[in-house]
């Protein structure tokens, strides 16, 4: 099994580099929007305290689509890592 593009047929090279750009499309759109809802959500911590983990999951779970999901994951992830 190899992972180099060159090694791939035109069509599917074409197909990856199209959703690598729709990807970074969508970062770029909703890099902002991602952090606030991750500000948003972290802001609750203290208070639901113990009910907060599975809040966010619930809250995670939810969001469309799963690409923006991701999105605000791991900004909650860089904010857990910088308050600690």
């Amino acid at each position: 099994m190899s992972f180099n593009l060159a090694d791939k047929p035109l069509a599917e090279r074409a197909a990856l580099e199209d959703e690598k750009s729709r990807l970074f499309e969508l970062w770029q759109n909703n890099l902002g929007k991602a952090k606030g809802e991750a500000a948003r959500l972290f802001g609750e911590r203290a208070k639901r305290k113990g009910k907060w983990a599975e809040w966010v999951r619930a809250e995670l779970d939810g969001m469309s689509p799963p690409e923006f999901s991701n999105m605000v994951r791991s900004e909650i992830n860089r904010l857990m890592a910088a308050n600690k």
